[in-house]
């Protein structure tokens, strides 16, 4: 029996003391043996939460110095381009903290790079869990958290960027201001709720902050605290391989492998936000100014996120309509209101319309491949391809003067690919996957293109296969072949009209536009025979590796080996030798 040290000691008799008066023992040992799953992109998520973290522990630190308050002062801080000019309180104390508050400068730019590095996180790993239909049956709640979530990131970004009262941040506030007036009816008032009267008001700053510190990081902190539980609580996914199914978990326990994983990964995220925060400026608020409602600088632009936005109002043409007396601007209302609307609804009901459209009731813990759902990666490559061009859109004044280009050819060049590009991707993306499963088949039939070719002793020539390793077996087979939902009758036997038929024949259209031109798997009984033929092939043309010249490889009863990296055959070696001999 090891002697225990003081520590080890003090620690069981801690571990004793509370388990003996909340009876945690059983519970946390079985928590703590909770196995995870081991592959990179589940890192996406951790840096998705670790960067939230950096954003709260710099944003505390902020909070600490900043003045919400549209008071008017004069500026007699350190930065002298400054010094004698009017100024709110809010980037008065912006600047403060920028120049005269120790570290404050290094925590405030922190603060920006890890919020963007919080969006783009999410929106990855958002990506991954679509491509990989990790939002199926029963993770369906927290897909449409993590929309919630990207929702609330959005309006985070934006209301955090505006707090500093600088020019750029007021040219936001007025398109959003715009943005609320465009909205039919109550968009008037509510633009005067929102900024206390007419912009810019007095009240804005102070309104915006407690919803930027404490509303919205509040709701985020919630939803990740629920994202969480039903992670720990449903079992996490897996990516298909050896031993791994629907009904297992083939990874690391939570403690001590996964807990020290994840917690050396947190400081690596917190040194390169550190790092870049350190050495890369963003949103440099002194060279912009104070606003002033009379001012709008030219190349503004919002964080990358909110470009697409951006981007969707530069690009819509100027329509506008009388109605009932009311003034509709939907060059406004259409790409800032609707459109971003019905993209966020389609996105978090999709889960349901795909189960609903392929009848897939079952739960799926394993994941699929996306070239196994060419469809949905068709629709997710079509969605990010609209996104960029939205995204350029945003930028089309900068690019219009860095490239000399007119801004009206730019504008009418995304007008026309918006509707002519994402579709082309689609059908691209599509066949491409298509193409990627006859792949597949082909290697389960054939075994692995080894690219070499053998000449047996008869003079048959045959393109050596290889068997697929367990792993790559596996993770072919993982297919599941979804059949295409009938197609329904009008009437039954009886005569009787079937009264749902338009929504039934809906559902066969779109079963069959999903899964009808997949490439099915072979029978165990084909891949079995393949797999055995290719390791014929592969025993074949082993004997022909023990030789190490064209002499020992003509004395294998005629045998010919090719290699692709090789100039010329064994045969053509062994014909110069001779000619050379002769």
């Amino acid at each position: 029996m090891t002697a225990t040290t003081p520590i080890e000691r003090a620690g069981g008799a801690t571990a004793t003391y509370v388990d003996q008066r909340l009876g945690s023992n059983r519970f946390l040992s079985r928590q703590f043996s909770k196995v995870f799953p081991d592959h990179w992109s589940f890192m996406l998520g951790e840096i998705t939460l670790y960067s939230f973290i950096v954003v709260l522990l710099t944003g505390v630190f902020l909070t600490l110095f900043f003045q919400p308050s549209m008071v008017e002062v004069v500026y007699n801080g350190s930065y002298v381009p400054l010094r004698g000019v009017q100024m709110s309180q809010a980037y008065a104390s912006a600047l403060d903290i920028s120049f005269d508050v120790r570290g404050g400068l290094l925590l405030r730019q922190m603060h920006h790079w890890a919020a963007l590095v919080f969006v783009g996180a999410m929106a990855v790993h958002m990506f991954r869990v679509f491509f990989t239909g990790a939002f199926r049956k029963p993770r369906e709640f927290n897909w449409i958290i993590g929309v919630i979530l990207t929702t609330l990131a959005l309006g985070a970004g934006f209301s955090g960027y505006s707090l500093p009262d600088d020019l750029l941040s007021g040219t936001g506030l007025q398109i959003a201001r715009g943005i609320m007036q465009a909205i039919p009816v109550v968009g008037t008032w509510m633009a005067f709720l929102l900024f206390g009267g007419e912009f810019p008001g007095t009240d804005f700053i102070s309104r915006l902050y407690p919803v930027h510190i404490l509303l919205i990081p509040g709701l985020i902190l919630a939803l990740v605290t629920v994202h969480l539980m039903l992670v720990w609580t449903q079992k996490h996914t897996q990516f298909p391989g050896p031993a791994r199914t629907n009904n297992n978990v083939v990874g690391f326990p939570f403690m001590p492998i996964y807990m020290a994983k994840a917690g050396g990964f947190f400081f690596v995220v917190f040194g390169i936000i550190a790092l870049v925060g350190g050495l890369v400026t963003i949103n440099p608020i002194w060279l912009f100014g104070p606003f002033t409602p009379d001012q709008v600088s030219a190349g503004s632009q919002p964080d990358w996120y909110i470009g697409f936005l951006d981007g969707m109002l530069r690009i819509m043409p100027n329509w506008e309509s009388t109605i009932f007396g009311f003034t509709i601007s939907w060059n406004i209302f259409l790409p800032a209101a609707v459109i971003p609307g019905v993209i966020f609804t389609v996105l978090a009901l999709y889960p349901f319309i795909e189960a609903w459209v392929t009848g897939d009731k079952s739960e799926h813990h394993l994941l699929d491949r996306p070239r196994n759902a060419p469809t949905r990666t068709g629709f997710g490559m079509m969605a990010i391809t609209f996104y960029c061009l939205m995204w350029i859109g945003g930028a089309n004044d900068i690019i219009a003067i860095t490239f000399n280009l007119s801004i009206n050819a730019i504008t009418w060049t995304l007008r026309v690919l918006v509707f002519v590009l994402p579709p082309i991707v689609f059908v691209i993306t599509r066949r491409w996957c298509l193409g990627l499963q006859r792949r597949d088949r082909e290697k389960l039939l054939h075994g692995y293109e080894s690219g070499r070719v053998l000449r047996l002793p008869h003079g048959e020539f045959i393109e050596v296969h290889e068997p697929l390793s367990e792993k790559d077996l596996a993770v072919i087979t993982s297919k599941t072949d979804h059949a295409v939902l009938p197609a329904p009758a009008r009437t039954d036997e009886a005569g009787v009209r079937n009264k749902h038929f338009r929504k039934e024949n809906l559902r066969h259209k779109l079963s069959s536009f999903f899964y009808a031109d997949n490439v099915p798997l072979p029978s165990p009984a084909e891949i079995a025979a393949g797999q055995e033929h290719a390791a014929h092939a592969a025993a074949v043309e082993a004997p022909l590796h023990g030789y190490e010249d064209a002499d020992q490889i003509r004395n294998f009863h005629g045998g010919v080996l090719h290699h692709p990296g090789m100039e010329e055959t064994n045969a053509e070696q062994i014909a110069h030798e001779q000619s050379d001999t002769h």
